[in-house]
């Protein structure tokens, strides 16, 4: 590793070595950090799994009772109960800090009861598919937030990781080379010096 451009003087070699220590101590934290992101990550990723597969289980319930409820009703007939209604707003969102990093937290409004199409031209198996829909949605927002969180876990570990490999095999062996060529011109430097006066002092006596 090529040491850093500076000159070679004790002013420089005490800086440097303060900013050794800052880079030691630097470089602990986020090893510390990235360890303490890795476990979360993990943990949640384990945990994200099993809740996926339970709430894929209960949309391919949701899933199956629209195919029949088409299948009784008509296409033509489902699309146009499906599209009465106003839409409203029914998902909120905040952010929470874990370990620096901010992950959405999402909030589903409690009354997600499907209404203002014609119970008399659909089928009652609409009715449980729709009813079905309004219980798996606030599972299916929290699992989009468990794996939106995991998302951005990801990210910080990939900058974290970047930052402790810069820190421990750039920049710190690139200040402890420095002041290794540091040490060795000022120690060239003081023989330089005690040969000279030595010099003189024997030109002096002799």
């Amino acid at each position: 590793m090529p040491p850093l451009r500076v000159n070679p003087n004790r002013m420089e070699l005490m800086r440097l070595k303060r900013r050794h220590q800052v880079a030691l101590r630097g470089h602990k934290l986020l090893k510390d950090k990235l360890d303490e992101l890795l476990k979360e990550f993990l943990a949640r990723i384990a945990e994200c799994r099993r809740f996926r597969a339970s709430v894929e289980a209960e949309l391919a319930e949701v899933y199956g009772l629209f195919v029949v409820s088409r299948a009784e009703a008509g296409e033509a007939e489902m699309e146009r109960a499906l599209a009465t209604g106003v839409p409203r707003e029914f998902i909120g969102y905040a952010e929470r800090n874990i370990m620096s990093v901010r992950v959405p937290v999402l909030t589903v409004a409690e009354d997600l009861t499907p209404c203002c199409y014609s119970h008399i031209a659909t089928p009652a198996v609409l009715d449980a598919a729709l009813d079905s829909l309004a219980a798996t949605a606030p599972r299916l927002i929290l699992l989009a937030e468990r794996e939106k969180a995991i998302e951005l876990l990801a990210a910080e570990i990939e900058r974290t990781r970047r930052r402790v490999n810069a820190l421990e095999h750039v920049l710190i062996p690139q200040i402890v080379e420095t002041i290794r060529a540091i040490d060795m011109k000022l120690e060239e430097a003081e023989r330089s010096s005690l040969t000279r006066l030595m010099k003189v002092k024997d030109l002096i006596s002799g």
